[in-house]
């Protein structure tokens, strides 16, 4: 019976995350374009110039969620002192759901 390395099995692990995360990805994309398209939520560009008007500073990431049916963008922007920032934004309004600063 092959012995096998401890080094393995975590890189193993890793790389199954890794691939579900990237589908999962791929499906929320996909998603949020058909959502657009048909005008139930905002364009990427209308909800970045909503959270820089509430929170001025380079946006890092956005990502599109769905919780119980509803849909939002979480952004991440970084402020002129170095302070990352994360806004929920209802996907559908563009309006502020919640601005949390990150440790």
């Amino acid at each position: 019976m092959m012995k096998k390395h401890p080094l393995f099995l975590i890189l193993l692990v890793c790389a199954m995350t890794f691939s579900t995360a990237v589908a999962y990805a791929k499906d929320s994309q996909s998603t949020a374009k058909k959502l657009q398209e048909s005008g139930q939520i905002l364009s990427l560009e209308k909800i970045a110039e909503s959270a820089q008007s509430i929170k001025p500073g380079k946006i890092l990431e956005i990502e599109f969620e769905e919780n119980g049916g509803r849909y939002a963008y979480e952004v991440e922007i970084v402020d002129k002192q170095g302070q990352v920032w994360e806004l929920d934004m209802d996907a559908k309004t563009g309006k502020l759901i919640e601005l949390e600063k990150e440790n």
